[in-house]
């Protein structure tokens, strides 16, 4: 009996666990893999899977699929975070890497990310060969006589820590830094908790459930510690990471949020300004033009992309990069993997600190002192189907020229639909590539002006 296609969106093939996500359709997804893989005549993998539920079950299916198909396994010992596995693969010198995890996404989703023996995501095109080798029907394994040769045990969290410690002044971090973080029931918190052993964590055990809440790091879903740094003012530097730990948001010493367009600038202003590094910086659809300011500030080349971190780690494979980024928090930089990862830049922005002396809120002062002040946020919209058709297809037909008050200056449609008004101000829609949500993005001076866009927004599309 033929089963429904497999699709990998932004970030991975999704799904909900026990409707399309199933022991099954894991089969399936790693069939192709390693069809894919014999194909290009790759022989090993490396494999993990975050906090979510039955991740280890999905990672024992997929093993004994690529072990059927003769390919050696290395599955990390215990949860891991997407940047382990990726940094896995270079270590062990693997062709591939897999993560069961779903980053983000509710609790009832889990997922199947690839990486390439660059230690970053799959590209596009090759993830494309293997959606075409996803079989139709169900996969039969049965173990080979050799799965003990070709299946092997590795540590991910203790060759992750050793990279750490090469690569950071942890003392200075430790020691001028009083940091505060929300695992969000993902798979930072062992790694955090070890290199801070005075850490205040939130969220720091196993909890498959997310307490019911997404694992995404943005506001609505950090309302304990931004509590808790509120009644502890100008006490502690906070880092949140979702799920699979290779997204971040930060927060000031008095809870307010540091997005990752202001980490963007922050990592710019340390690596270009202060460390007097070079290379392009590549940025999804999504990230503020802000950065454009600060990149011709210090003589780089800004590249955009389509959103999606895969779009922008082939930029990374072939080319000098220096910081690269999404919107939603997934960053990167040179000197590392081309990966995004969470607790690597957020090391980076508290060396930062560390070194100067000054607080996130000093130095993104500093950034704004160049590029100007802004203000960004943006609503995640549940929608039915059918309001979703309508709204993409108002999108699609017309090119809008106003919106409320504000008349359009510029339009591009890289990824989505982007507005660009006066005074730096932009409005951008773009549908969910994992989920049934319209997402409205906007910037302005200030959060009023941000929310009177989100407002003619809504407004006009009678959402």
């Amino acid at each position: 009996m033929n089963m429904d296609q497999i699709k990998f969106g932004t970030d991975g093939w999704r799904a909900i666990i026990a409707d399309t996500y199933t022991v099954e359709n894991v089969r399936r997804v790693a069939q192709g893999t390693a069809l894919w893989m014999q194909q290009k005549q790759m022989k090993s993998i490396v494999i993990g899977h975050d906090c979510r539920f039955g991740g280890k079950l999905f990672v024992d299916e997929a093993v004994k699929v690529f072990a059927a198909n003769k390919i050696r396994c290395h599955y990390a010992l215990g949860f891991v975070s997407t940047p382990m596995v990726s940094l896995g693969v270079l270590h062990c010198k693997a062709d591939m890497g897999v993560v069961i995890t779903a980053s983000h996404n509710p609790p009832d989703y889990n997922g199947f990310k690839l990486k390439s023996s660059y230690g970053g995501p799959t590209i596009p095109a090759d993830i494309a060969e293997i959606e075409k080798l996803i079989p139709s029907t169900k996969v039969s394994v049965e173990e080979p006589g050799d799965s003990n040769q070709l299946v092997h045990q590795i540590d991910l969290e203790e060759i992750y820590y050793q990279h750490v410690i090469s690569n950071f002044n942890l003392k200075i971090i430790q020691e001028k830094t009083s940091v505060a973080y929300d695992a969000m029931y993902g798979a930072g918190q062992r790694i955090m908790n070890r290199l801070f052993p005075n850490l205040k964590s939130f969220h720091s055990e196993w909890n498959p459930g997310f307490q019911n809440t997404a694992p995404e790091p943005i506001t609505k879903n950090l309302g304990e510690i931004i509590q808790f740094l509120q009644k502890k003012p100008n006490q502690y530097t906070a880092i949140a990471t979702d799920g699979d730990a290779d997204r971040i948001c930060m927060l000031d010493p008095m809870g307010n949020m540091v997005d990752s367009h202001q980490i963007l600038l922050l990592l710019v202003h340390y690596l270009a300004g202060h460390k007097k590094m070079r290379g392009k910086i590549v940025v999804s659809f999504s990230v503020t033009n802000k950065l454009k300011k600060l990149a011709d500030y210090y003589g780089l080349e800004l590249v955009v992309t389509q959103i999606g971190f895969k779009y922008i780690a082939e930029y990374m494979i072939k080319e000098d990069v220096l910081v690269a980024g999404e919107e939603s928090g997934g960053l990167a930089i040179k000197g590392h993997i081309p990966e995004r990862d969470g607790v690597w830049i957020g090391l980076t922005i508290l060396e930062f600190m560390g070194i100067t002396g000054k607080s996130i809120s000093e130095l993104i002062a500093e950034v704004y002192q160049i590029t100007g002040a802004f203000a960004y946020d943006r609503l995640d919209l549940h929608l039915n189907e059918n309001k979703m058709q309508e709204i993409k297809e108002k999108l699609n037909s017309q090119t809008i020229q106003k919106w409320g008050k504000f008349d359009v200056i510029n339009f591009e449609n890289l990824d989505g639909q982007k507005y660009y008004f006066n005074d730096d101000a932009w409005l951008m829609f773009r549908a969910s590539g994992t989920e049934p949500v319209l997402r409205i993005y906007a910037q302005s001076e200030t959060m009023d002006g941000v929310k009177e866009i989100h407002a003619a927004a809504r407004e006009l599309l009678g959402c």
